[in-house]
């Protein structure tokens, strides 16, 4: 069921929202080689806490028969597409690049429930190759021109379309087991929101106003394929190739939508 929001839940999403992006600018500015995941997983757990909120992701069981996600970020490097956890810590070399995906529960407090925030950008660690930093820039563009498309009247298709468009035209694949979601309420929220063209119409949701969603698009210099590590957790390219991804949450208006990750 797609949860409709409140102009007043919007507003508070919007704060949350606000703040994580804070939070994920100042983890950045850490972020060079010799760096290590851990100092990464340190600074979000605390900023967080700083802010009066509480990390999504941490302890976060997808299903309930899933192992708990064990930290505050997903830290994924190179070849790793979403969802390796930050510890065991690991150091950062030069020439990597690394997805950090944030999650935050705003306002967080004992016994009320907050709202749901998401968002996730992959970044350069020290020289990158001119073909790893046109996968960045792709990646982020493609999310860039589908919060565009992202309007009432509009469908997900033109949300997905967009995004497979612009990377299948700059020579690299969309991942297709992976997809972004609604959110607000829940860390993960219907509808699932596909990076590429849905085949069947009934799950091509109309946009309207009041929904929230989060779009990702996950990028991979190879394959679109993926395979799950060891860890049960972390997510890989199945070629081994190098994959990016960004994200934001947006709220969806009358006028187009608000991307609510923004400073």
């Amino acid at each position: 069921m797609i949860i409709i929001k409140s102009g007043q839940e919007i507003e508070i999403l919007r704060q949350g929202g606000k703040i994580l992006a804070g939070i994920l600018k100042e983890i950045k500015y850490i972020i060079k080689p010799g760096a290590t995941t851990g100092d990464l997983e340190n600074l979000a757990c605390k900023l967080i806490s700083q802010a009066g909120g509480r990390p999504s992701f941490k302890n976060y069981r997808g299903k309930e028969e899933a192992k708990p996600f064990p930290t505050s970020l997903c830290t994924s490097i190179n070849n790793e597409v979403v969802h390796a956890p930050a510890l065991p810590s690991r150091q950062l070399e030069s020439g990597d690049i690394i997805g950090l995906d944030i999650g935050m529960e705003y306002p967080y407090k004992s016994g009320k429930k907050g709202y749901f925030t998401d968002m996730a950008e992959t970044i350069a660690v020290g020289k990158i190759s001119k073909q790893t930093e046109k996968l960045l820039k792709a990646t982020k563009e493609s999310l860039r021109l589908a919060i565009e498309n992202a309007k009432p009247g509009n469908t997900l298709n033109d949300i997905g379309g967009t995004i497979q468009k612009y990377i299948e035209a700059n020579g690299f694949s969309v991942v297709r087991d992976l997809v972004g979601h609604g959110v607000g309420k829940e860390v993960h929220e219907d509808p699932p929101v596909p990076n590429y063209i849905i085949k069947d119409e009934n799950k091509n949701i109309l946009l309207k106003p009041g929904m929230v969603i989060a779009i990702e698009p996950m990028v991979n210099i190879g394959s679109s394929e993926i395979k799950v590590a060891s860890d049960g957790l972390t997510i890989l390219t199945k070629d081994n190739s190098l994959s990016a991804h960004f994200e934001h949450s947006l709220a969806i208006t009358k006028n187009g939508n608000i991307v609510l990750t923004s400073v």
